[in-house]
């Protein structure tokens, strides 16, 4: 069993709250718009960490870490890209990688909506962590925690950090 913590759109910031929920994680996976390489630097202190870039991401974001990243975690196959829509509004590029890889979990960022939905088209779990840093036009700063047991996704949490744009260390 692996505990998952997955977050996104940090846009450079991380902080101690967020820092003690990757200490209870077995993985951590960021959906993009980091920022700054010290978020990452610093959960990879810590966790094993895996990341794409995102839109906002410069140089070294884009050399440190690929556009999108397909790769089993346990036995489910995860799909992960910072720009990805939502199930019905997908692109056509996203479309093409859904349809090739078939993932049962689908992650993006970039709304900085939380939103977890089942996909019947694609028969996958859509998940947007919404967004962690405080930067940005959302109002609560939010991450999610799961397990992966073999095949199966489990106890989904929704994490609230407090209003964005407030930051309590």
């Amino acid at each position: 069993m692996k505990k998952i913590l997955l977050l996104s759109d940090t846009h450079g910031y991380i902080d101690k709250r967020i820092l003690s929920y990757v200490h209870q994680a077995d993985e951590v996976w960021h959906a993009g718009d980091i920022g700054n390489l010290d978020v990452t630097d610093q959960i990879e202190k810590l966790k094993l960490l895996r990341a794409v870039y995102g839109n906002i991401d410069g140089k070294y974001a884009r050399v440190s870490f690929p556009e999108f990243q397909q790769f089993y975690c346990e036995q489910v196959s995860v799909l992960i890209i910072h720009i990805g829509g939502y199930p019905g509004r997908y692109n056509s590029k996203i479309r093409e990688l859904l349809s090739k890889s078939s993932p049962k979990i689908f992650i993006c960022g970039h709304s900085h909506i939380l939103k977890v939905m089942h996909d019947k088209k694609y028969k996958l779990l859509y998940i947007n962590p919404g967004a962690a840093g405080v930067h940005g036009f959302h109002k609560i700063r939010t991450m999610l925690r799961f397990e992966i047991d073999g095949d199966q996704i489990q106890n989904l949490e929704a994490i609230e950090l407090g209003q964005r744009g407030v930051v309590k260390d």
